[in-house]
């Protein structure tokens, strides 16, 4: 086996695996470095919630172009990857909520999401353990849920049959165009370097505006039909937005299991790893103001993850300004799994010099970022 390639990945979660499947795919020699186990940073730590989201006109086209690929490959996967299409319910809690309700639905309709609006009455009926007194919601019937460290394993043995090297239990102590230089000192050779290390991108790529973003989660014991949807907050969009102020949002999810997973939490400025109990008592209050019974339910284990955010809410893909050969693939924020396909995509895509699905000049890592409230 040589030691150079076409294109070497730095880190093995579900970016960088989407990354090395669609590289590979395309006929790439491509060299995949993971310090720890696959998917077992942020990867392991989020939601896997597949969904549009509409922030802005390059969200929207990044998720909706995301979910039409996991979407289209939905039959294919094994049944670890425990993809579902529950569907995503943003409820409404009152009249003002109810309006941006429609603005959404006006905007799914626009790019050809499906998308129905539910008043008090039939949101009780989707979602019984709701308190009464919501004023109703929006249900988008094809959004999925996966569970990402098993997406990414298949991911990664997928570019595995078409030639890629894993090279796991090594770490990436920096990258260049040349390639990744080893913490020992040897030098794997590429024509092009991806950094797809999410949160800790920066300490491989200096300067990049990237900033961790730290998030809590719950997970239940089994309680098969007690959540049928992902259930998001109309709320949770100010939440997501603020880009300095710690906040909470309701925000549950059905496993295949039938176990609940419940979030979210953000904290900007905060390195460690360890939980912070007053965030994981607000963000569990937070959901029971929604969902009165989750206070009956049993909670297994709970833990945190860093996501990568950047100034504009949008993911840095494609060359480095300055170095044509050094790629990032981070920045994704909350949205990593959802828009892991795309970007694995849009990589490949600059890398051989293919026409993209959707334009690639609002993620390019050059482009001027202006912070998105």
């Amino acid at each position: 086996m040589g030691n150079s390639f076409d294109v070497a990945i730095a880190g093995g979660g579900i970016v960088g695996a989407a990354c090395a499947e669609e590289c590979a795919a395309s006929g790439l020699k491509v060299v995949v470095v993971e310090p720890g186990p696959i998917g077992g940073g942020a990867t392991a730590a989020g939601m896997g919630h597949i969904v549009v989201m509409d922030d802005s006109p390059a969200q929207i086209a990044l998720t909706n172009y995301s979910r039409s690929l996991w979407m289209a490959r939905a039959g294919e996967f094994p049944p670890d990857v425990e993809y579902v299409s529950a569907g995503t319910l943003w409820v409404a809690a009152d009249e003002e909520e109810m309006a941006e309700v429609r603005r959404k639905l006006a905007v799914y309709h626009s790019i050809g999401v499906r998308a129905s609006v539910l008043d008090a009455g039939e949101l009780a009926k989707e979602e019984p353990n709701f308190r009464r007194g919501l004023a109703g919601g929006l249900l988008v019937p094809d959004d999925a849920v996966v569970y990402p460290p098993c997406a990414a394993r298949y991911q990664l043995e997928r570019a595995r049959r078409n030639g890629a090297v894993l090279r796991m239990g090594e770490t990436a102590a920096a990258l260049s165009g040349e390639g990744i230089q080893l913490h020992d000192g040897s030098l794997i050779s590429s024509g092009i370097t991806v950094n797809a290390t999410g949160a800790w991108a920066p300490e491989l790529t200096p300067g990049i505006e990237v900033r961790k973003r730290k998030g809590h989660l719950v997970i239940t014991d089994r309680y098969p039909g007690w959540v049928h949807h992902q259930l998001v907050e109309l709320g949770y969009l100010k939440s997501a937005h603020s880009i300095s102020e710690d906040s909470v949002a309701f925000n549950v999810q059905p496993r295949k299991t039938g176990q609940l997973l419940i979030g979210s939490s953000r904290q900007f400025g905060v390195e460690y790893a360890a939980i912070d109990r007053h965030m994981l008592t607000r963000m569990l209050r937070r959901a029971q103001e929604y969902m009165p019974g989750l206070a009956e339910l049993s909670a297994i284990r709970s833990w945190t993850g860093f996501r990568a955010a950047t100034p504009d809410k949008l993911p840095l893909i494609g060359p480095c300004p300055g170095n044509q050969r050094l790629y990032l693939a981070t920045g994704h924020e909350g949205l990593g799994i959802t828009t892991s396909m795309a970007t694995g995509k849009l990589v490949a895509d600059q890398i051989l010099r293919r026409t993209p699905a959707i334009p690639v000049e609002p993620y390019l890592p050059g482009r001027k970022q202006e912070a998105h409230a």
